[in-house]
Formats: C-alpha cells, structure tokens, sequence
C-alpha cells in the first residue's frame, strides 16, 4: 500500500477528469439500481430492521455463537483454526498447503485475505496463487489491489482491461470486447480450476446452529474451486456469524439487492462437510475485531456484511477511487475499520468524508456509518493523531472564536485581505482555492449588517 494519504491519491486519480467521471456516473448507476431493487419489496426497511437486530444480538453473544459454531462444524468433519491476527492466518494457510507439498492455490474472492495480505505471503514462500474471481484476477495481472470490495476492477476502462490480457494471456493486441475479454478468462481458469489441488473461498454468511457456512458469487468460481480441490480452506472473520439458518433468508435478500441491484446472488452456496476424500478447514480470524466490539461507539461497524453500497453511494469516494483510501477495505465502512488496525497510519480515512449521511441511509443492515466517522475524527484528534499543521489550525481557530473582540477583529483582517491582498489566499498554497475560486469579500460583517438593520 501507498505512503500516501487520502488527499494525495485521490489528486492522483482526479487527473484523468473522463476516468473520473465515468467511475461516478458507473457506481450512481448502480446505487439507483439498488434503490429500484428496495423499492421493489414492501418491507424493505423491517428487513433492514431484522438484519440489524440479529446482528445485535451476535455481536453481543460472539463468544458463545463462536463456540456453538465451532462444536458444530467439528461435528460435520470440518477442520477449525482459530487466528489472533493476520500473520498467524497466514501462518495457519501456508502450514495446510505445506503439509500436503501443494505449491498451487486457487482463491475466490476473500476481501479477508486481502486485509491479511495472504497472495503477497503465500508468493514469498513459493506458492503459486490465482484469483478466480474475473475481477479480481484483472487487478491480480495488473499487480493492483482491488479498489472495491464486490466491484474489484471498477476502476479499469475495457481498453486498459483488454491490454492488460494481451500482456499476460496472449489475446490479440487492441481487443477490448468485454465478450472475447470474458471467454478468454474463462478458458483460462478453467485450467486453474482443474489442475489445483487446494482452494481459498470467503465466508459471507457461517451459521452457528448448524456449523455450515454460506459464499455467494454470480460467477460460480467459489464452487469450481472448492469442489474439484482436494483440500478446501475457508478464511472468515469472527463477525460473520448468524444464530440459525432461517436467518440466511433476510440476509440473502437483502446482500445483493444492496450491491448490485439483483434480486439474489446468481450462486448462494453452502459448504457443511466435506466430501469424501477432500479436507475442509475454516480459519476463524480476529485481527482486531475484538478490540472494535470493545469500542462501543464502534462496534456496530462489525455489523457489515461486505454489499459495497456506501461506497456506491458515497460522493467522496466515487470521484476519489478506492485506491485513494490505501487499505484492503475503501469507501465509508473501510474508513471506520481501518483506524481500529491502526489509528495513525489510517488517521486521515475519517475526514474523507462530507458527513452527508447517504451511507447510513444505505447500509442494509443499519450500520451508523457517518456518525462513526465522526466520532472517529475527534478520537484521533484527541489521540494526538491528527496532522500538525491542521491541529495547530484548529488551536488558531479557537483562540479567535473564543473571543468577540478577536472574531471580529479576525473578520475585518480577512475581508481587507481578500480586497487589498487577494493573492496571499488565491493561490496554489491554498488548498481552498486549488478547486474552487475565493468569493468576493464582503463590504461589512453579519454583525455589522444586522445592526444597521435591527436599531
């Protein structure tokens, strides 16, 4: 990930004005779709309520839910491994293959596994690692990270997508037909999924009644993979549980109504044992959560269930990218997750934001996302975290607003300066006026005017 913070990459990504623009216009299209596709159900918003009450009520019971989970899959010949953090997750993957001698592993998409950083751990040690899912494996070839979590490559026009498949699968140079593009990648896994031995999916959904665990995809890559591998590992975050499998039903019509506008996953499948002959492991993985359910103004963030919509949604992030946030989860719930793995390398996430509340609004399962970057932002400027030229502007700021007399003796300086000396504010130093241009000064202040008026 880049040194680089928010503003940075997001000037960065606003070079290109025509990428921009069709990256904002592609991501509304599709939280327009997911307002139709809500629309479309009388009660939407008592499933939004059912989702959220059931999340509440895992993440107030996790240690129990957790053990029942665990207890059950056993039961069903699964293999369970339990992971404080991401290194000892990828310890736990990397010691599975190692045991068998297996050097190739197909992965399904596992926004997990990119938050462990596992394809750049499992490559250092010699083992080979395909994204089956087709976005994923656009950026896997691109030697990107995604820049969303259920649309990885959105930030990809098709020229660049069909230059990068000359490059690295032989297609004829100039092709960007997403058809011809979406056959290649087609006869191309096809020989991944036949050929590796072991398979990595996600968990969407683990049940703790039953010791099952559910993966949605609309591409079916999940299956092949898991099913024609001899040995499957699956990678889950302790928050992904429910209590019982008739709770699946809510979940599932709400996730991708969220997130792409579909009335269901294409594939909602469900892994509870494993085959004869084949291994099945679950890596249960903490990395922090633990610490977030201890935060009380936070720990509802654990609630997600990963659809994407306030990204979709959100102003900012759809005219900044999803590399600008410089972590494996981008957009609005990224940047109330990642300040909980560390506070000061992710400081700047909270105040990519407007506030405006479109992702609250959107979130199926009733996640505060704005106010949580709110607090957030005072946390870290509390935790002394927040940047040195801007908490030393914030003392400025108070200092003159605590005062009437500095306030308005503040305010007759700058309108001076804006009419005599504009140019000490109207240039690139200022970071105002980089996308905006100053107003005119006005010819007396709100007090000023309000007296003349109200004698």
């Amino acid at each position: 990930m880049s040194n680089l913070q928010h503003p940075a990459l997001s000037e960065i990504f606003n070079r290109d004005e025509d990428r921009v623009n069709w990256h904002d216009d592609t991501l509304w299209w599709i939280r327009a779709k997911r307002d139709k596709a809500a629309q479309g159900i009388s009660e939407w918003e008592l499933l939004r309520e059912t989702a959220s009450q059931i999340k509440n009520n895992v993440l107030s019971n996790l240690h129990q839910y957790l053990e029942e989970f665990e207890k059950n899959a056993l039961a069903n010949g699964i293999k369970v491994h339990w992971a404080a953090d991401a290194a000892e997750h990828n310890k736990i993957v990397h010691g599975l293959l190692a045991a068998k001698g297996i050097t190739q592993m197909v992965k399904s998409k596992s926004m997990l596994t990119e938050e462990c950083h596992l394809n750049d751990y499992l490559e250092q040690k010699g083992i080979d690692v395909i994204d089956s899912d087709l976005g994923e494996r656009i950026v896997q070839l691109a030697k990107e990270p995604p820049s969303h979590i259920v649309l990885p490559c959105i930030h990809k026009k098709k020229e660049e997508i069909g230059q990068i498949f000359h490059e690295n699968l032989g297609t004829e140079a100039g092709v960007s037909d997403p058809q011809v593009l979406t056959e290649t990648a087609r006869i191309h896994l096809r020989e991944t999924f036949l050929t590796r031995r072991s398979a990595l999916t996600g968990v969407n959904f683990a049940v703790a009644e039953t010791g099952e665990f559910v993966v949605c995809t609309n591409e079916g890559n999940a299956d092949m993979g898991a099913h024609l591998a001899d040995i499957h590992i699956a990678s889950m975050g302790i928050e992904k549980l429910i209590p019982k499998k008739k709770h699946l039903g809510v979940f599932l019509r709400l996730l991708t109504r969220s997130a792409t506008g579909q009335p269901i996953t294409t594939y909602s499948s469900h892994f509870k044992k494993p085959r004869k002959g084949q291994e099945m492991h679950i890596v249960l993985v903490d990395n922090g959560r633990s610490v977030q359910l201890g935060r009380e103004s936070f720990r509802n963030s654990l609630k997600c269930i990963r659809c994407g919509a306030c990204m979709n949604t959100c102003p900012v992030y759809r005219r900044s990218g999803g590399h600008s946030y410089h972590n494996a989860i981008a957009g609005p719930i990224g940047a109330i997750l990642a300040p909980n793995l560390d506070m000061k390398k992710y400081s700047d996430l909270p105040f990519a934001s407007t506030l405006c509340g479109s992702c609250t609004n959107v979130c199926p399962v009733k996640i505060d996302i704005h106010d949580q970057l709110y607090k957030w932002r005072q946390v870290i400027v509390k935790e002394g975290n927040s940047p040195a030229a801007k908490t030393m502007a914030m003392k400025v700021m108070n200092f003159t607003l605590a005062s009437p007399t500095r306030f308005k003796l503040a305010g007759k300086i700058g309108r001076w300066t804006l009419k005599h000396a504009g140019f000490t504010v109207n240039n690139g130093l200022n970071p105002w006026y980089k996308h905006r241009e100053m107003p005119e000064p006005p010819k007396e202040s709100f007090s000023e005017w309000y007296k003349k008026n109200n004698p």
